[in-house]
């Protein structure tokens, strides 16, 4: 019988498909880990891996994964006794199993492999057009026809396939942070009813889930930061009473201290009382870091409730075909000369087209990238002299942009000097997937464990009586009011002076996490940078017929969180823009211009 420890070591070696392939190298060399975890997914990724598969049945699965991560891994995972889950089955966990299964027998191990599967809800497609499904954002019926759709599983096949004596499990879509929770769920025998600890081992994933951006990746303060060229992983140091530290394998680059988990805390969620979870919902309001030794975090204070009787679940459709093309335009007057070549690109192209029948392009779009073209008014480069031109477009008719594909290099020669160097060479046409989310049922969806020649269901938990997560203030503003006391002597400094931001994606909302570096400054920072201050701010990419903005409060780490609801111009795939993940979003925030009390800021940072 397997013997119980009190404490186990966690680590992440992936963040989404295309991370480095030397964090596993790190993490199992120098992090002591029981379990090595590697997230893959994204929306996104899954249609991609959906087209995959369509292409080749074996396909459809994070190949990095198999060829390039765990096969010269295999012998020290397996002497190590580490185990291995990960979501990099995709669409295809079954082909992913046995292309892995193939290495270790050829190597001559005896590692035990379980897939996880049930999320994929493809083969239910005709029987989900009957059940009046609406998406969960915006009420819209279910399209004519899906890529992909996948319910995001929980914690419990993972626990249940480590029980049944497996090494490596290997799941499809899975909720991030179940990754972690599951193998917790094993370690310490919680129950499916205790609900703090299951929202501690989640907050552990949702810290980890993304490698390196809770140990000094993506950090407002990079300058800080030593050691880009080796980059220290993060591990989950998790007890069986809920208590974490996040910490790094010694002598790796890095950073790990309350900011920089902090940071992650606040990446890609929306109301932090009920961050919605499969096993859980988790409340994170009060959240507390402390620095534990150098690079060590302790992390402590999430609160979970009962979760809903619904799976999200994530489908993926085409709606037409884009084309994005850059150039670069150099010389005097570089940006209008830039704006003017690629209007005048997209209106022939347009006419062309009319002629034969075409419609109008769905969608175009001018970027000038050098020029603060992304900061919209706020802009402070009006004139530049080098930029680069990124012209987009979307269409229905897939002949219509490869025609204006072929119009691009002919602005080198007769249209206004500068134009040079392709970026890419000729660019290509793309199908646009767009995300489509929707609550359903736990009972239409069958989890399974599939190891050593068996097949185990999962039943879905029965709902519970506990009671719900209590509801946000009403009112920020009655809850940060600047004292009084300190209304005088106002100074004007940008936000980045006060606090750490970072933003995420979720389909067409983002989030901006700001993070107060001193608790006393946050009445302060929201009476400047509020709901109604940012939607002016970030009126050039907010959606004006559909978008809102709704702040939330996590006073354990004096943190505002902001969702921005359809700003991203579609999101992911469908999104045209430069930055269609909204990812640099919280870096244009904190430009934005906060009033504070000379007195308060002096005694603060003094």
């Amino acid at each position: 019988m397997e013997q119980k420890k009190s404490k186990i070591r966690i680590g992440c070696a992936s963040g989404f498909w295309g991370d480095t392939n030397t964090a596993a190298f790190q993490l199992v060399k120098l992090g002591q880990l029981d379990v090595l975890v590697f997230d893959y997914l994204s929306e996104i990724t899954m249609s991609i891996l959906a087209r995959a598969m369509e292409k080749n049945p074996e396909e459809g699965y994070a190949t990095d994964f198999v060829s390039r991560v765990m096969l010269p891994l295999l012998p020290d995972i397996a002497t190590q006794g580490i185990k291995v889950v990960s979501n990099a089955g995709g669409i295809n966990p079954h082909s992913c199993a046995r292309a892995l299964q193939n290495l270790i027998d050829a190597a001559g191990l005896s590692l035990r492999i379980a897939v996880v599967d049930g999320d994929n809800l493809i083969s239910q497609w005709n029987k989900l057009k009957t059940q009046n499904i609406h998406e969960m954002f915006d009420g819209t019926p279910l399209p004519d026809s899906m890529t992909s759709i996948n319910a995001y599983l929980g914690a419990e096949p993972v626990a249940r396939a480590l029980e049944e004596g497996a090494d490596i499990v290997i799941t499809g879509r899975i909720v991030d942070s179940a990754l972690v929770l599951g193998p917790l769920l094993h370690a310490f025998d919680w129950r499916m009813d205790q609900y703090d600890l299951l929202a501690q081992g989640s907050l552990a994933g949702h810290l980890i889930e993304c490698g390196a951006q809770c140990t000094g990746g993506n950090f407002t303060d990079w300058e800080q930061v030593e050691g880009y060229e080796n980059m220290g992983f993060p591990i989950a140091e998790c007890g069986a009473d809920g208590s974490f530290v996040i910490t790094k394998p010694p002598k790796t680059g890095g950073l790990v201290t309350p900011a920089t988990v902090g940071e992650q805390l606040v990446y890609e969620i929306g109301n932090p009382a009920a961050y919605i979870l499969p096993d859980v919902i988790c409340d994170f309001r009060q959240v507390c870091m402390q620095q534990d030794g150098e690079n060590r975090v302790a992390v402590s204070g999430a609160k979970g409730y009962a979760p809903t009787s619904q799976y999200k679940v994530c489908a993926t459709w085409r709606d037409g075909y884009r084309i994005s093309a850059s150039f670069m335009m150099g010389g005097i007057d570089a940006r209008r000369k830039g704006e003017r070549v690629a209007q005048a690109i997209l209106d022939k192209v347009q006419n062309v087209m009319a002629k034969r029948g075409a419609p109008p392009f769905t969608e175009t779009l001018i970027e000038i990238l050098g020029s603060e073209w992304t900061y919209g008014p706020h802009s402070r480069m009006q004139a530049s002299r080098e930029v680069i031109v990124r012209l987009s477009a979307r269409h229905f008719i897939r002949e219509t942009l490869m025609f204006l594909a072929s119009e691009i290099a002919q602005a080198a020669t007769g249209m206004a000097p500068g134009v040079t160097g392709i970026v890419g060479g000729r660019p290509k046409v793309s199908p646009v997937v767009r995300l489509y989310s929707f609550l359903l049922d736990k009972s239409h969806v069958h989890a399974n464990v599939h190891i050593g020649g068996q097949t185990l269901s999962i039943a879905p938990q029965p709902d519970s009586s506990d009671s719900a997560p209590a509801k946000p203030n009403a009112s920020l503003a009655a809850v940060l009011q600047v004292p009084v006391v300190h209304a005088a002597n106002l100074v004007t400094v940008p936000l980045v002076r006060l606090a750490w931001a970072r933003s995420g994606d979720k389909g067409d909302f983002s989030n901006i996490g700001v993070i107060a570096r001193q608790a006393a400054w946050l009445p302060w920072i929201y009476a400047s940078v509020n709901e109604q201050s940012i939607a002016a701010y970030m009126a050039h990419v907010l959606d004006p017929d559909r978008s809102r903005i709704e702040a939330y409060h996590l006073p354990g780490i004096s943190a505002l969180n902001f969702l921005l609801i359809h700003a991203l111009g579609g999101g992911g795939i469908a999104s045209l823009r430069a930055d269609p993940q909204g990812k640099a979003l919280a870096q244009q925030l904190l430009d934005m211009p906060v009033r504070i009390p000379a007195d308060l800021l002096d005694a603060t940072e003094a």
